[in-house]
């Protein structure tokens, strides 16, 4: 598994997903192909697990840590597609 700035890619991906890393094409710029599909990848599986974490009904904090968590995700994705068609980079097989 490919290691960026010393962590690993789920590592990372949690760190995009609290908001401490921002994704934008300078720092996708660094990455080859295949370390941007394994990203990719990785971010999907990352949003399947927090979607799929119990849904805290009454607790309204607990509600909006998870969909910001599932909003920076899904910007994340975003911006990793159209980085990925600018430069002519397939991430699905």
């Amino acid at each position: 598994m490919p290691n960026i700035r010393g962590k690993s890619l789920k590592a990372v991906i949690r760190d995009i997903a609290d908001g401490y890393v921002v994704v934008n094409p300078l720092f996708l710029k660094s990455f080859d192909g295949e370390t941007l599909r394994d990203f990719y990848g990785e971010i999907s599986r990352v949003q399947n697990e927090v979607r799929a974490e119990k849904f805290p009904h009454n607790d309204i904090m607990a509600i909006r840590s998870r969909n910001l968590k599932l909003q920076r995700l899904f910007g994340a994705t975003m911006i990793i597609r159209n980085f990925a068609k600018e430069r002519r980079i397939q991430l699905t097989g």
